[in-house]
């Protein structure tokens, strides 16, 4: 049956599910190591994949690949993950004065993405995740360890902690990316992904041009999935 059936998006660092209930969908996310969640059923799950697949038996046939995607230039090479975004972020979101849409996916990675207003891809940016900058610090420096704090952003600019003013740097170069890469008169920005609600705190909230949508992606699947069944 069509309502059983789940997503799943394996990710960089976790895996991203979907699961159907009481007529509508439970987006929910688990670690790669851990065992499928109940009431996932394998042989129907549909499933698109941008990190290393764990030990799965997941079917060929059931799996969203780019080239499926149909936007207007978008590259093959681009992540399944970008493009089911951008594909989700054109159907669904309202743009009367038909700006462009710029979709930034705060994950392992921070991608920002930009479509026109009739679906055709421009291009993007690519920079380390929240996460992944605060990891490397720590890899790279002798001195510097991954703070034990780091979903609380700092008020101040200026901090005497270590671990606070690694967390607000990195925070600051994200949103810094995000507003350099952003003009409200001409585009609609849609924020998704995993550091999505940690990394929109810091823009401006008064903006209408600004979309908070942390599960997009999964959306995007179900959508591409139900369009491809012409069941919408």
């Amino acid at each position: 049956m069509f309502e059983r059936i789940s997503f799943l998006l394996v990710g960089n660092s976790r895996l991203h599910w979907a699961e159907h209930f009481q007529n509508k969908y439970n987006f929910f996310h688990t670690k790669k190591n851990n065992p499928i969640p109940k009431n996932i059923d394998i042989n129907d799950l549909v499933w698109a994949s941008v990190g290393k697949l764990p030990n799965l038996s997941l079917k060929k046939e059931n799996e969203i690949k780019t080239k499926d995607i149909k936007l207007k230039n978008l590259p093959n090479h681009f992540g399944v993950d970008r493009a089911l975004g951008c594909f989700e972020a054109f159907k669904k979101i309202k743009n009367p004065l038909k700006k462009n849409l710029l979709i930034v996916d705060c994950g392992t990675t921070l991608s920002i993405t930009k479509l026109t207003a009739r679906g055709a891809i421009i291009g993007g940016q690519i920079t380390p995740g929240f996460i992944t900058q605060l990891i490397s610090m720590e890899k790279h420096t002798n001195n510097l360890k991954f703070p034990s704090k780091y979903d609380e952003i700092p008020l101040q600019d200026f901090l005497i902690k270590t671990d606070e003013a690694m967390v607000k740097g990195v925070f600051n170069s994200l949103i810094g990316l995000i507003n350099l890469s952003f003009e409200a008169s001409k585009d609609i920005l849609v924020i998704c992904g995993g550091d999505s609600k940690l990394i929109a705190s810091g823009l401006n909230k008064k903006n209408k041009e600004i979309i908070i949508a942390p599960d997009l992606v999964m959306q995007g699947m179900i959508s591409y999935f139900n369009s491809k069944r012409n069941l919408i």
